[in-house]
């Protein structure tokens, strides 16, 4: 058998700590040889360089931690891996799993009725430069509203439109939540979204994000034993396999050789 090495990779936070419950489970589960959360503040290329190039391993599978690919986890983390000396497969960020729609929908009832009377938001950070969080929190508020008895779902981003200060005002049943779309608590979480949204006005409940919910462990190993099965099979490449295999860095940005 190979000696498989799990890299979650994410930002670096004072309330990362589900990072490592998930990298705890993932161990108990024998989803790789070595289950490893790797951190970094701004620059994942100059901080990661050193512990990447540590991995000793056949075959690494590497995770970026966001619920959807942005900026850094097209350029910078496929970049950064090539620091590797071993056989290396980049997963796709697990927001898009099924499991975190469930996952989504739980937290929402821990803080408000699941019914018709019931409106949802569902609160993402967005981005101005690539599509990818909007893809992703569509598509979670689309199922949501099939697959759930809430009479409406509404989604809205920090940092494009719909914007969540807006937000309070598109819902219209009797109870209303905001669940926060994000993997782990952070600044945006603990203190943005809640004063954009002005909840000390009351008539809106604030959920958890996702956090350290098992069903985000569940996808992670989903994502991790799908990239695995991909990686045996005579298939088209993935779009992170195309991430892995040509994105490097180059001399003229001080990283390359």
């Amino acid at each position: 058998m190979p000696h498989d090495t799990l890299l979650l990779i994410g930002r670096d936070a004072p309330r990362a700590t589900p990072f490592e419950t998930h990298a705890r489970r993932l161990r108990d589960r024998g989803v790789a040889t070595d289950v490893r959360v790797l951190t970094y503040d701004r620059e994942p290329r100059r901080e990661l360089r050193e512990a990447l190039a540590a991995v000793d391993a056949d075959r690494v599978f590497a995770l970026p931690l966001t619920v959807a690919h942005d900026h850094t986890t097209v350029t910078e983390i496929p970049a950064a891996l090539a620091a590797v000396d071993a056989e290396t497969h980049y997963c796709e960020p697990v927001g898009r799993s099924p499991l975190v729609t469930e996952a989504l929908r739980e937290r929402a009832v821990s803080v408000v009725p699941e019914s018709h009377d019931s409106s949802l938001a569902l609160v993402a950070f967005g981005s101005g430069g690539t599509p990818y969080q909007r893809q992703v929190t569509e598509y979670h508020a689309e199922r949501l509203r099939e697959r759930t008895d809430f009479g409406e779902v509404e989604p809205c981003y920090l940092l494009q439109n719909p914007a969540v200060e807006c937000v309070r005002y598109n819902l219209t049943r009797d109870h209303a939540a905001a669940v926060p779309l994000f993997l782990a608590p952070s600044e945006a979480t603990a203190e943005q979204i809640p004063a954009k949204l002005d909840l000390d006005r009351g008539g809106l409940a604030y959920a958890d994000p996702l956090g350290e919910h098992p069903l985000v462990t569940e996808a992670i190993e989903t994502a991790v034993e799908t990239t695995r099965t991909l990686a045996c099979a005579t298939t088209p490449r993935t779009f992170e396999a195309t991430l892995a295999g040509t994105t490097r860095p180059m001399a003229t940005d001080g990283e390359g050789d």
